[in-house]
């Protein structure tokens, strides 16, 4: 028999129960209130609210605090008046690399080459058998000289070592990688690609475009389970940094693998629109695949990236005239015209968009010439194809990207971190033309911008403020650097939301707050639309929503 007693407690433990449940898990919607709301419409400038409406995992309206009352039963969030901003999209990075370089020695911060040596011999000594890193930059040395396989040799001799420059486009390897990869005095280095000699004819370490698989074959295999671990990293770095989407500019066939996995069980950390390589020697049986869609809009394959050059720290990015600090030498086509053509054919008659690298202006006629050409024999100008880069453009091409519908896929921060760089690659009357966004812009081309991690840090705040100020951190130079192509902030924050959805065929779906897209947004602690410009770098993430659910919270 139950003793009052016993009821007692009974009705007291349903009234606690009670008491913390929550009534929001019979809520229909989530409104986000008190914030300072920023989305950009197409075609519509910038859109202010306060008030923000999603559900099942999309905005349902955004508009002042009245709109509040139209839609119950609903769980609501105080923003606290603080910004709130569509999620980032970075329009050109390598996700994978991205994780890789988060577990592998980083030499960006190196100052000089006895600081890169000495960070090299303290993660030799922690680690075993290969000695892989990157971030190297000899443009930030005092001497500007590319380092050689032996400065490596005096601190690692008995193990190969491995470590691509920042940019992705040379790599510095010691003597025991040359002697692994076969490479003498008699290696001829392939079409596209240059080793470096020494006075004497003998390689003298390092291995520019082309060049760099000789060794990249030798080097300790990935396997999916490695892919999937740089994977999960690079989302979480991304997310904390805002960055709801990246287009991952060239995939090999174990990552699309990956991505198509990971998509079907609806794990990916990000949204991803990935772009196949143009060198994977899978690349037919994907074409032939179709395009690839999830229903969550998480994953998009549709599209191939094709390199047509290397970089300008390197000297590879192919040049009209020669460089100025290295004369009779034009850089480097990593592929013939006939290639060319025969890779855009190919992906057009597939179905596929071509994102082509084009740093030079050579590089860039060669490729316009080239989409012109395909075009005529077999369509594709409606794929919005794209110019990955365009850093140099001869000023008479640039209108041809309008006429040809060919997207600028450009980085900001290239511009602020190449500048010193650029003027003793080129000499200052050659940069007519040069990271022109805002010329690209006057003609109604569309701007997609991104970061290129990990050649640069992903940071988008740090883009955002170069497309703005043409200026380093520290406020250099004066006025900003070939301050005429400098965006407004509206420009800059459409090139990183609403234009990289568009280069992605996105538009309707992500990069912007409006009604019946995904809920991807989030909240930093600088207002920046009014804050000085110089706190726009320093921006702080605090949170990072995804299709309305959190996925990221400052600690």
């Amino acid at each position: 028999m139950t003793t009052k007693k016993q009821l007692k407690r009974a009705l007291l433990a349903v009234s606690v129960s009670l008491a913390s449940f929550t009534p929001f898990a019979f809520a229909d919607y989530t409104i986000f209130h008190n914030a300072k709301g920023y989305t950009l419409k197409q075609d519509k400038g910038v859109h202010e609210f306060s008030t923000l409406v999603i559900k099942d995992g999309k905005v349902i309206a955004t508009g002042d605090k009245s709109i509040i009352s139209t839609y119950s039963p609903a769980e609501k969030i105080d923003v606290e008046g603080k910004t709130l901003l569509p999620g980032l999209i970075d329009a050109h990075g390598h996700i994978i690399g991205l994780g890789k370089n988060q577990s592998q020695l980083d030499l960006r911060s190196s100052s000089s080459l006895k600081d890169a040596l000495k960070s090299i011999e303290e993660y030799a000594n922690q680690t075993d058998g290969w000695v892989i890193g990157r971030g190297w930059n000899q443009e930030n040395w005092p001497s500007k000289a590319f380092p050689t396989a032996k400065d490596l040799d005096a601190i690692v001799g008995d193990r190969p070592v491995a470590l691509t420059r920042v940019d992705g486009h040379a790599l510095w390897v010691n003597s025991k990688a040359l002697e692994i990869a076969g490479i003498n005095k008699e290696t001829q280095a392939p079409s596209g690609g240059e080793i470096i000699r020494l006075d004497n004819g003998e390689p003298s370490g390092i291995l520019i475009d082309n060049a760099e698989p000789l060794v990249y074959q030798h080097m300790p295999s990935v396997d999916k389970t490695e892919v999937n671990k740089r994977l999960d990293a690079a989302g979480e770095h991304l997310l904390s940094l805002g960055i709801t989407s990246a287009h991952d500019a060239g995939i090999d066939n174990l990552t699309y693998q990956v991505y198509l996995e990971r998509a079907a069980n609806n794990t990916l950390p990000i949204r991803i629109y990935a772009m196949l390589s143009a060198t994977d020697s899978e690349l037919t049986k994907q074409l032939a695949a179709g395009k690839k869609f999830d229903d969550n809009d998480m994953l998009a394959i549709r599209s191939i990236k094709v390199y047509s050059d290397g970089a300008l720290g390197s000297r590879g990015a192919a040049l009209l005239e020669d460089y100025q600090d290295r004369i009779g030498h034009k850089g480097l086509m990593l592929m013939s015209k006939d290639e060319l053509e025969n890779v855009f054919t190919q992906a057009f008659k597939a179905g596929f968009s071509v994102n082509t690298h084009a740093i030079g202006d050579r590089a860039n006629r060669v490729v316009l010439d080239t989409y012109e050409k395909v075009y005529a024999k077999s369509g594709g100008k409606l794929l919005r194809n794209r110019m990955e880069h365009a850093q140099i453009v001869e000023p008479s091409d640039i209108k041809r990207f309008k006429q040809l519908a060919i997207i600028p896929s450009m980085q900001p921060v290239h511009a602020t971190s190449d500048m010193h760089m650029a003027e003793d690659r080129l000499g200052k009357a050659r940069l007519t033309g040069a990271y022109a966004w805002q010329t690209f812009l006057k003609q109604g081309s569309r701007v997609a911008a991104g970061s290129d991690f990990p050649v640069e840090l992903a940071n988008a705040f740090h883009g955002l403020y170069a497309a703005v100020s043409r200026q380093d951190k520290d406020g250099a130079p004066k006025g900003g650097w070939l301050a005429e192509e400098k965006l407004t902030r509206e420009q800059a924050l459409r090139a990183f939301t609403l234009d990289a959805a568009y280069a992605a065929h996105q538009e309707f779906k992500i990069g912007s707050l409006e009604k019946g897209k995904w809920a991807d947004f989030i909240i930093v602690d600088t207002n920046y639309f009014k804050a000085p410009l110089s706190d726009i770098y320093h921006t702080q993430v605090e949170q990072t929503w995804l299709a309305g659910e959190l996925k990221y919270q400052q600690k």
